[in-house]
């Protein structure tokens, strides 16, 4: 008798689990999150950089959001992060980049915990005052019943030209007597997202 009601009491309380996630917002567990991006100078000289402080939600309906602080861009060099804020991200006019999709969140919510799905997403980019296209390859992982994991499967290569940038990374490449800086930067992102 104790264990028939134990088991139903359980089996309750993960289908209540189940409904709530169903219907929660998703929130971006910034601490556990990373947005990182190689920049090659000097033709050969690759470099990881990344940012530190991200924001996110996910809505019922599958609307997703990123907002990256710019400000908060990390290469391990102070005086380079302080020129890519002023010169590159001019983030006193353009302080955030946003990137937004379209989720379908069913087949995520019926996934099992460690069970994976790979996901081919259009994402639109916002970054100093232009919008760009692009499409990512990700991998969704259920982590438990109240977490998933999104990752980038292949780097989405995000172009300067496209956000006008370029001007930017050239006062940048003269301020550090650079023969090059590439104009093209591959990024990856591991992003988890807690129902609440």
């Amino acid at each position: 008798m104790f264990n028939r009601s134990l088991s139903k009491a359980v089996a309750f309380s993960l289908l209540a689990g189940c409904a709530a996630s169903a219907q929660a917002n998703w929130y971006l567990d910034g601490e556990s999150s990373r947005l990182s991006f190689i920049s090659t100078k000097n033709t050969h000289t690759a470099e990881v950089q990344r940012f530190l402080v991200l924001h996110g939600k996910v809505d019922p309906k599958g609307l997703a959001q990123v907002e990256v602080e710019l400000d908060s861009v990390n290469s391990g060099v102070p005086l380079r992060d302080e020129r890519m804020r002023k010169e590159l991200f001019e983030i006193e006019s353009f302080p955030e980049a946003l990137i937004t999709t379209q989720i379908d969140l069913r087949p995520i919510n019926d996934l099992a915990p460690g069970a994976q799905l790979e996901l081919r997403l259009p994402l639109t980019v916002s970054l100093h005052g232009k919008q760009h296209r692009y499409d990512a390859e990700l991998l969704a992982t259920r982590l438990d019943d109240r977490r998933f994991q999104v990752v980038t499967l292949e780097p989405v290569v995000i172009s300067a030209a496209d956000f006008d940038l370029v001007p930017g990374l050239e006062r940048l490449r003269k301020l550090a007597d650079l023969s090059a800086i590439s104009l093209s930067v591959p990024v990856g992102a591991v992003l988890i997202f807690t129902a609440r």
